[in-house]
């Protein structure tokens, strides 16, 4: 079952890696955000099954952006993962105030990503 996400972070590199590698390893459609901003529209618009979204962003930080996220009717079912640097991995909850689904440590293994995004999600494969 092919997915639709959406990708969000501030670093080019890490954005065309996590496409990359869900789209190859699983075949998911990955839309691709710079920026919470952006993030808002594209999810309002394209509506994902879910969002991998960096905490540490310029202007719109990872947090704030959950909680627009969730403030607007288009956007608060949408299913948050989180990509932090700043978390140890045994650390499940270091959000827990966010009501994220779940957090992936940076640096991720672009093998294993779609594995973790579908844990987290209790996706089937």
């Amino acid at each position: 079952m092919s997915r639709r996400v959406l990708v969000v972070d501030d670093d080019p590199d890490i954005r065309k890696i996590a496409q990359a590698s869900l789209e190859l390893v699983e075949g998911w459609q990955v839309l691709t955000a710079s920026n919470g901003a952006e993030a808002l529209l594209l999810a309002a618009e394209q509506r994902p099954e879910a969002i991998l979204l960096d905490v540490m962003m310029p202007e719109m930080d990872g947090p704030e952006t959950v909680r627009l996220l969730a403030g607007q009717p288009a956007t608060e079912a949408i299913p948050v993962v989180l990509l932090t640097a700043r978390v140890h991995p045994k650390d499940s909850t270091p959000f827990p105030d966010l009501g994220v689904a779940g957090v992936i440590a940076k640096p991720f293994d672009p093998l294993h990503l779609a594995g973790q995004v579908r844990e987290i999600l209790g996706w089937s494969t």
